[in-house]
């Protein structure tokens, strides 16, 4: 019987073990297919064909109720990943009809559906004003409105409350300074409240007219005249305190900043911006350079600056060509291992093909005759990368997703005729190596006035090229892939300073942080793996002095400690970059710290 039972449990034991290596064969299995609609086939899926089609198609996204059509509003997300839109106008194809928006809106992302969020008491209508977020508020600040009399541009701040669902308007002491009514402007999220930068507005001022009066007197007349605005403002909000009966206001602060340093030159206006890890990304914009009789004179811009928010400094972003790999230097005995290596792996296959097939020649005809080109999958043409922005533009649309910045769209004026580009490029922010073409379609045909066909006949019948700039296309928009690589080298003027000046207002500061610093050519993974036991200590400390409970896990301030070290890679990610440069320039390779290296130091035979 003992040894029935004995029998038995090894054979119960058995099965659970085979049991049990199934159960993780399947889970590895299960972890290695990708992800599939329910309602298909996996093997008819064609991966290539999937990405290629997410790639290079747009999806209109529908929903049962949803905003009338309007240009000139403004979203933002929320803290909870929810997207808010307010505002914006309407004009109809012949511009009889025009009118500004004041509905509020909420898109959920995960429903993609709309829904419109009633309140008795909001922000009036109007187009060109901005939003962001703070915490579980939603700001909204300045805009214009546009009656048949005049253009009135605002400086009212508007708070959302996202869990009372209400609109609060703060009112400052008349004291109190703030920005001056503009729209067009930038504003991004801080962890104190907000900042602002530049915008556009019309201001009053008065022109002399070639009449004159019966005294003998020039006249005088009063004009709109347009101001690009290159000031920065400081929104401080103050949560409510805790016991706080609902419904309870923030208070709100704004602070005037000193002009940013490197700020563009000249300046621009439709320069817009995105937000991406403390910094603002502005592409493009457009300078008005003389106002006459025959209409305005404007030069545009391709360039890519950051805007860093805490310094409140511009730095320019320009394109890198990779580097090229370094040689390494084999070592002869190594070499002779490897090349060793591959001769018995050679020769191995070469008997297991005459075993199998009776010759190497028979094995290599039956796999070309096996490999049918046509049966291949067809693969997607890879477009070239540039090494020059896309074209000077304003009013260009941007987003940035995984550290990827995407430019959409944008607006192109040379002479009467305006270009509206139909096409998207992709710029990786981190390495910053070239430009790719998401897709672009090319310009059949151009938005204008009506009287300038006759116009353009006789230019193009004339030929002259005295107002084109050297080196553009002359209508400014067709350049060739080719062309447009042969202008990479071309230098880019337009910031007031160069990339090489050194911000001498905030030298102590900088050398005052005793927070580790990134190296040049170092990835955020190796800056984090030489300074994590420093970023714990700062979080520590930092948990000391707010008599903060240290209960986190190990794990839990190993997070926090990574992003504040992700926050100063990127932060003192222009400063980084010039230093690359320089050195590459230079002919110097990495930078090895001797300190860091100290186990690897061997003496004098270290040096050979």
């Amino acid at each position: 019987m003992g040894k029935k039972d004995k029998k038995s449990k090894t054979a119960e034991q058995k099965a659970r073990t085979a049991a049990k290596q199934e159960k993780k064969a399947a889970q590895k299995e299960k972890k290695g297919k990708p992800k599939v609609p329910p309602d298909s086939d996996p093997e008819d899926i064609d991966l290539d064909a999937i990405r290629a089609e997410y790639e290079r198609k747009w999806r209109k996204v529908t929903s049962p109720n949803s905003p009338l059509p309007r240009s000139g509003h403004a979203w933002t997300r929320s803290i909870a990943n929810d997207v808010y839109l307010f505002g914006g106008e309407f004009s109809s194809p012949k511009q009889g009809t025009f009118y500004h928006y004041n509905d509020f809106w909420k898109l959920d992302p995960s429903t993609r559906e709309w829904s419109r969020i009633e309140s008795k008491r909001g922000p009036p209508a109007r187009s060109g004003h901005r939003m962001t977020y703070f915490k579980h508020y939603i700001i909204l600040f300045g805009g214009f409105q546009d009656t048949s009399q005049q253009t009135k541009y605002l400086q009212d701040l508007w708070i959302y409350d996202c869990h009372e669902y209400t609109w609060l308007n703060p009112v400052l002491p008349p004291a109190t300074q703030k920005p001056d009514p503009r729209s067009s402007f930038s504003i991004h999220p801080h962890e104190a409240g907000a900042a602002l930068y530049g915008g556009y507005s019309r201001v009053k001022a008065t022109a002399s007219t070639s009449k004159q009066t019966k005294g003998g007197a020039q006249g005088i007349r009063s004009v709109l005249r347009p101001v690009v605005h290159q000031d920065t403002w400081f929104l401080r909000v103050t949560l409510p305190t805790q016991g706080a009966p609902a419904g309870t206001p923030p208070g709100v602060r704004w602070e005037r900043r000193k002009k940013p340093v490197n700020s563009p030159n000249p300046a621009r206006a439709g320069a817009t911006q995105t937000y991406h890890k403390g910094r603002g990304i502005a592409f493009g914009g457009v300078h008005d350079v003389e106002e006459s009789e025959e209409g305005i004179d404007s030069e545009f811009f391709d360039t890519l600056l950051a805007w860093n928010i805490e310094r409140n400094r511009f730095f320019q972003l320009a394109l890198r060509r990779p580097r090229a790999a370094a040689k390494r230097q084999v070592d002869d005995r190594s070499g002779r291992k490897g090349r060793g290596k591959l001769d018995e792996e050679e020769l191995l296959r070469n008997l297991a093909a005459l075993e199998a097939k009776g010759s190497i020649e028979t094995v290599e005809s039956t796999v070309s005759q096996d490999t049918d080109p046509s049966d291949s999958v067809p693969r997607r043409v890879a477009k070239p990368i540039l090494f020059t922005m896309p074209h000077p533009r304003f009013n260009a649309q941007l987003a940035v997703q995984d550290d990827i910045l995407y430019i959409f769209g944008g607006t192109y004026e040379h002479r009467d005729r305006e270009y509206t580009f139909d096409e998207m490029w992709a710029i990786d922010l981190g390495k910053l190596d070239g430009v790719q073409e998401v897709y672009r379609r090319e310009l059949e045909d151009w938005q204008g006035s009506e009287d300038d066909g006759s116009a353009s006949a006789s230019d193009e019948e004339d030929g002259s090229s005295d107002e084109d700039v050297e080196g553009e296309a002359p209508m400014g928009v067709s350049l060739s892939i080719s062309e447009r690589q042969a202008q990479s080298e071309i230098k880019d003027t337009s910031v007031s300073e160069p990339p090489e000046t050194v911000e001498t207002e905030n030298a102590d500061a900088v050398a005052a942080d005793a927070r580790p610093h990134p190296r040049p050519f170092e990835s955020l993974r190796d800056f984090f793996a030489r300074t994590s036991t420093t970023w714990q200590g700062f979080v520590l400390d930092g948990m000391r002095k707010i008599d903060q409970s240290s209960d986190q896990s190990i794990k839990e301030l190993r997070k926090i400690a990574f992003d504040q070290a992700e926050i100063m890679w990127w932060d003192c990610r222009e400063e980084i970059t010039a230093l690359e440069d320089e050195q590459e320039e230079a002919g110097i390779g990495e930078v090895l710290s001797i300190a860091d290296r100290n186990h690897d130091l061997g003496g004098t035979g270290r040096r050979r």
